[in-house]
């Protein structure tokens, strides 16, 4: 059904006469004007100029153009009620605005009109719930007739119109019914039974006739069931009718109301606004012409930016080829975003960095070859450190951390050049050495005498300090920037979280200025330049924001290569207050980061020591591999040692480093030294013993100033003197601590073999454990060598000796005593050079004593037995008879004499009374036997008296002996008590 805006008014059911038509009832109170609201023009046009307004060329849409009608409408009203999408008919559709998206667009709520909520109707639900419910229960119990009657009506026409709908053929129901189909048409209009001659008999007239009714009942049947459809329907159509009356009423009202607003903007835009809009639209174009040259300066600066860079790139400046890169990508992401002439320029400035990351390697690569291969001696030590900090800043910016690894590859590198070079220096001067001949530099230094080699070991130590020393300059100046770009990044946090602070009240500030200047903005120009508005508001707020950046940015370590001339000309002027923006700076490393790197340069540092020691020890090793070391005296090894420490000391002092492989290369030449020291000394004190026949030797001069050194407490072997005509003669004795020592000439030498010993420690305080079990081993040598040839008569077949007499007994005696003596000053001096987890070792020294002590106990004891085997034969032969004194008497007197002249000048005068106070009780025991085997008794008899006469020469005979004087023999004990 179609319907227009000039259908007649529907008559008004119930009224007095036909001819009476509905009107809207009117409220009686006055009406109230409400403020019309004005509403964005749908499609708004341009003045002209035939209307007389006075407008500006300018779109705008307060001019009122043509008058609207209801042909001016997008949607018709037909079209909105047919709708064939709407599921459903909508029931506020005579409220909707009236516009382009008339049938979709959601109705504002009116400001006039309450909010009415469910608690509005409370009271009147609770005042009619209770006659609700009866009401309902009579409808159950009563129904209605009319309503009854209406059902039923309704049920038997349904069922009358549907069994005369099922007369009419289903082929007139079927969607896709089509009379031109032949089959349909066949199917409706049957010509079989029609003539086929095409003749017109009554038979063919009859057919039809009775088909054309057949079909007029079929339209009959079809047009009462759609009239009778129509009629349940026509409540609905009145009121689809009576509804559009109303919806052109409040139309027509609705225009009037829209022309004299237009009438009055019109007045309005006339007097008070053409001049003002003039006035900002010039002043917008103005700001979009400022903006427009600015955004050429910045693209005629971005078009600059790759010929900068190379001209930066050629003076190697790095870093501040970077920042213009990242400040130039910046400004294209942000401000030139989209510009057709730079589409290339973003991908060009990513290969130019990526070419930028491999000069930067690259030339960093070449400054550490360059660096450490120059001359050590050549100043400065640092090579162009301004080229290296920019190489530093450069690689830290990109995040290139692993430039150590490079310097440490070409550190090595250095080293094993630096040895070459000091052989090849040395050997020039050696005309022992054919180079061409000898080309490898282990056979080279294997050539050179100890002199020779010595002297280009201490080379290849001051090399290796002064290589050192100019690493660890270069690393410092590494250190000092990257502490530099940590502290400045602490520095930068610190003012960004300042900043941070009040940027809650600034933005809130903002924010509202923002949201000001929009609606100024839409309030003005009617949303059109609302974009531009914004825009020019923002950056407005970001030019404050952007004066606190760059104020930060002034403690940034980059800031005077940045911000100098030589690097960027005037054009640049717009990038380089952009340098400094967020991004850029975060593109650094982090606080962990740079932390690593500097423990990366600490450890470093220390590759660098273990490499120079390393190389150093490839020196000692090449040398070392015929066991020409081995064979060195001990003033040379000492000298090497002196060298090796000192250089050991000036690295750790140097790097801090606690290297050890050079010091365990030394320790195991150390051990062969030792192992080799020693062992000539044992087979030269082993010869020495051999050919000793223990017989009193001179004491040189030197050998007493030796042992005075020792008396002074300092166990250093004294250096030999050359022999002058002013030397002092030999002595007898060996004078130490007041007293005198007779010694044999290996003693002399075994006194100067343990002060090599101590000296050795000394001067090689590693190999003191080593060296005390040595020593250790030496003494015990010595002990049990002497004991098997004095008291084991080993000398006899060893030296050819025809006996051993008491006096090799008591020179070995006193010899073993002298070494007594100088075990515990030993055993002091190596205690200093030990560890005190090491002083288990020093046990041996008590063992020694002990085993030495024991010698000369037995050795005391076989100079007794010697007199006791004499009594005892020649006691065995007395007799007590006259003449006295006996011969027996006669002859032990003459062999305590003899006995008291080979020991007393070699024995102190204690040992020497000790020693006849034994013997004089092993002669009483023997006398004693004697006489009670002869029966001579204590009774004053004949035989007493004589044997009391030679016991009186006897203790006159001893008594007279030197340091004998106050000896108590004490003979009343040889008696027997008489019976």
């Amino acid at each position: 059904m179609a319907s227009s805006h000039s259908s007649s008014p529907v008559p008004r059911p119930g009224s007095g006469g036909r001819d009476r038509f509905y009107h809207k009832d009117r409220d009686p109170s006055p009406p109230r004007c409400r403020p019309v609201r004005s509403l964005p023009d749908v499609c708004p046009k341009e003045p002209t100029a035939g209307e007389g307004r006075g407008l500006c060329d300018g779109p705008s849409v307060v001019a009122e153009h043509d008058r609207w009608t209801v042909y001016s409408s997008k949607v018709n009203l037909p079209a909105a009620l047919n709708d064939p999408r709407l599921a459903k008919r909508e029931s506020d559709f005579f409220t909707k605005t009236w516009g382009l998206d008339f049938a979709e667009t959601e109705v504002m709520p009116s400001f006039y009109l309450p909010n009415i909520t469910r608690e509005h109707f409370g009271p009147y639900l609770q005042e009619m719930a209770q006659r609700e419910r009866i009401h309902e229960r009579c409808k159950t119990i009563c129904p209605n007739k009319d309503d009854v009657d209406a059902v039923s009506s309704i049920t038997t026409n349904h069922d009358k119109s549907r069994a005369e709908l099922e007369q009419v053929p289903k082929i007139f129901m079927k969607p896709d019914f089509a009379l031109e189909d032949p089959a349909t048409f066949n199917t409706v209009l049957p010509w079989s039974h029609f003539n086929s001659a095409g003749g017109k008999s009554s038979r063919d007239v009859a057919s039809s006739k009775l088909l054309q009714e057949k079909l007029s009942h079929y339209l009959d049947v079809v047009e009462v069931s759609i009239a009778r459809q129509i009629s349940l329907r026509s409540e609905a159509f009145f009121h689809a009718m009576s509804s559009q009356h109303e919806l052109q009423d409040r139309l027509q009202e609705t225009q009037r109301a829209v022309a004299i607003l237009r009438g009055r903007t019109a007045a309005m835009d006339r007097v008070m606004c053409q001049g003002p809009l003039r006035a900002l639209r010039t002043a917008l174009t103005r700001n979009n012409c400022v903006k427009l040259h600015n955004k050429l300066k910045l693209m005629a600066a971005v078009h600059q930016t790759q010929p900068t860079v190379q001209l930066l790139l050629s003076t190697s400046e790095f870093v501040g080829a970077l920042e213009l890169i990242a400040t130039t990508k910046e400004v294209l992401q942000q401000e030139l975003q989209g510009i057709h002439s730079f589409r290339h320029l973003g991908s060009q400035l990513c290969e130019l960095e990526k070419l930028i990351d491999k000069m930067m390697v690259e030339d960093f690569s070449m400054y550490a070859r360059s660096d450490l291969n120059r001359s050590l001696r050549e100043e400065p030590q640092v090579l162009e450190k301004e080229r290296l900090e920019s190489l530093v800043f450069g690689l830290l910016r990109q995040r290139k951390l692993d430039f150590l690894d490079i310097y440490s590859d070409e550190m090595i590198l250095a080293a094993k050049t630096i040895v070459s070079q000091c052989v090849a220096e040395s050997v020039l001067y050696i005309e022992e050495i054919d180079t061409e001949v000898v080309t490898k530099l282990a056979d080279q230094m294997r050539l050179m005498t100890f002199p020779q080699w010595f002297e280009l070991l201490k080379i290849v130590f001051e090399t290796f300090i002064l290589f050192l020393q100019r690493i660890k300059a270069t690393l410092n100046v590494i250190r000092n920037v990257v502490l530099e770009v940590l502290d400045s990044n602490q520095k930068n946090r610190l003012l960004e979280e300042a900043s941070l602070r009040p940027s809650g009240q600034e933005s809130s500030r903002g924010s509202s200025f923002l949201q000001g200047e929009a609606e100024l903005a839409y309030l003005t120009h009617e949303g059109l330049f609302i974009s531009d508005a914004l825009n020019e508001a923002q950056q407005q707020h970001v030019a404050v924001q952007d004066q606190t950046v760059t104020s930060a940015s002034s403690s940034c370590s980059f800031g005077p290569l940045l911000s100098s001339d030589r690097f960027f000309g005037g054009f640049l002027e717009v990038l380089t207050q952009r340098l400094y923006s967020v991004e850029i700076i975060n593109m650094m490393p982090t606080d962990l980061e740079l932390n690593r790197v500097i423990s990366s340069i600490q450890e470093l540092l220390h590759v660098a020591s273990d490499v120079s020691h390393d190389r150093c020890v490839k020196v000692l090793t090449a040398r070392a591999k015929d066991g020409s070391l081995e064979r060195l005296s001990s003033a040379e090894f000492v000298c090497l040692s002196q060298a090796v420490e000192g250089f050991v000391r000036d690295t750790e002092e140097l790097c801090d480093r606690h290297s050890v492989s050079l010091r365990g290369a030394l320790q195991s030449q150390a051990n062969r030294f030792v192992h080799r020291f020693h062992e000539e000394r044992k087979t030269k004190l082993s010869l020495l013993l051999d050919n000793e026949r223990w017989k009193q030797a001179e004491v040189p001069a030197e050998f007493q100033d030796l042992v005075n050194s020792i008396a002074d407490g300092r166990i250093t072997l004294p250096e030999r003197k050359t022999p002058g005509p002013d030397d002092r003669k030999p002595t007898e004795f060996l004078l130490v601590s007041g007293q005198k020592y007779a010694v044999v000439g290996t003693v002399l030498l075994l006194i100067r073999i343990f002060l090599e010993y101590c000296q050795c420690v000394n001067d090689i305080p590693s190999i003191a454990t080593d060296m005390l079990t040595r020593l250790s081993d030496l003494l015990k040598h010595f002990n049990s060598r002497s004991c098997q040839l004095v008291l084991g008569a080993g000398a006899l077949q060893v030296v050819g000796l025809k006996t051993i007499t008491t006096k090799n007994l008591a020179l070995a005696s006193r010899c073993l005593q002298l070494v007594v003596h100088y075990i515990p000053i030993i055993r002091a001096h190596f205690e200093t050079k030990l560890q005190p987890k090491q002083f288990s070792v020093l046990r041996h020294f008590d063992h020694i004593t002990k085993d030495y002590n024991d010698h000369i106990a037995e050795i005391s004891a076989k100079l007794v037995a010697i007199m006791d085997s004499l009594f005892e034969k020649v006691l065995s032969k007395y007799e007590v008879k006259a003449p006295m004194p006996s011969a027996c008497f006669r002859n032990v007197c003459k062999q305590m004499a003899k006995m008291h002249e080979a020991i007393y000048e070699l024995l102190p005068e204690e040992q020497t009374q000790m020693l006849f106070l034994r013997i004089n009780t092993s002669y009483k025991m023997h006398l004693k036997r004697q006489l009670a085997r002869l029966g001579v008794v204590n009774d004053g008899g004949p035989q007493h008296g004589l044997v009391v006469v030679d016991v009186a020469f006897y203790t006159e005979n001893v008594q007279a002996l030197k340091s004998l004087e106050r000896l108590d023999l004490n003979m009343a004990e040889i008696w027997e008590q008489k019976r």
